[in-house]
């Protein structure tokens, strides 16, 4: 039976950090840096480390539960897979990320002639609201 139990006992704490991390993710409705879901998970999990948010958030991209919002000069964030498509806002102050739920629609024309358009990514930067009436 002891060694029952110590077999349980990592699956357990896994899945608690796993939980933690999506509620994270979830909460925040917005994408995500690693150390922003480890600051927001360990009010659930205090002793949940960066090593194994980055280890989590891995498996659940691979699980398609996830996706990486990667912009240009940035580390990863991360967000709830089964958006619709939408653009990023960034703030130069906070720099938190924000989903923007709007498109400027067929970017075809902006294209070079001769040049298919298949996918676009647009973000736009300036201040948040909360930078805004700081």
């Amino acid at each position: 039976m002891p060694d029952q139990l110590r077999t349980m006992r990592p699956m357990e704490r896994s899945t608690r950090q796993r939980t933690a991390i999506r509620s994270a993710v979830d909460a925040a409705a917005r994408p995500l840096l690693a150390q922003e879901v480890l600051e927001l998970a360990q009010q659930e999990v205090p002793a949940l480390g960066l090593a194994t948010v980055y280890r989590n958030l891995k498996s659940l991209v691979e699980a398609d539960e996830l996706k990486v919002v990667q912009l240009p000069g940035e580390n990863p964030r991360y967000e709830r897979k089964g958006h619709s498509h939408h653009h990023h806002f960034q703030c130069r102050q906070c720099q938190r990320v924000f989903d923007v739920h709007a498109c400027p629609g067929n970017l075809s024309k902006l294209a070079p002639a001769g040049f298919s358009v298949e996918d676009h990514e647009l973000t736009l930067y300036g201040r948040c609201a909360d930078c805004q009436g700081a």
